[in-house]
């Protein structure tokens, strides 16, 4: 994971991860709304999975 898109899971965590797939924006968003954390870990979590 490259360190702009590190530093977009930090900030916009639904951007960080358009590429994914559009559930992954899903749940990315919703853990968002409900929580910045929460939002924050699943981004990178779903950013540092081996493809």
């Amino acid at each position: 994971m490259s360190c702009l898109r590190a530093l977009l899971c930090i900030i916009f965590p639904p951007a960080a991860v358009l590429d994914k797939g559009c559930g992954s924006v899903l749940l990315v968003t919703v853990l968002t709304i409900a929580g910045w954390i929460p939002g924050i870990i699943g981004a990178i979590l779903i950013c540092n999975r081996q493809q």
